[in-house]
């Protein structure tokens, strides 16, 4: 155990033995009730700047921690759930919607460029 130079227990010493003493007499549900009660008061003290910013950060972070077959690993379990969560309708909507922003965004020009290289090929 740490001790300051007038024996009493640093800081740090102090707040892994009260979080051990916690874990010991919490279960799961206290922890995601009290996660849910600060990420509620988070959101209201903070705007959507402050959550772009720290999801920002977040991001940078796990791209310099990772590497390609990490994202395709992460990216194979989301298809996998979405899959599993929806049907044939669920995927037809948003292709639906994809196409019409995407026709919106592009015009005519657009389209006849693609045919000709469809074309080509």
């Amino acid at each position: 155990m740490a001790k300051e130079d007038n024996g009493k227990m640093t800081l740090e010493e102090a707040g892994r033995k009260g979080g051990e003493a916690t874990s010991e007499n919490h279960d799961k549900e206290f922890y995601q009730k009290i996660g849910e009660k600060g990420g509620q008061a988070t959101s209201e003290n903070h705007d959507k700047e402050f959550f772009q910013k720290n999801g920002e950060k977040g991001g940078q972070t796990t791209s310099e921690n990772h590497d390609k077959e990490f994202y395709q690993k992460i990216g194979q379990k989301g298809g996998q759930t979405t899959s599993d969560k929806h049907d044939k309708e669920f995927y037809q909507e948003n292709g639906r919607k994809g196409g019409e922003a995407t026709s919106d965004k592009h015009g005519k020009e657009f389209y006849q460029e693609i045919g000709r290289k469809g074309g080509r090929n």
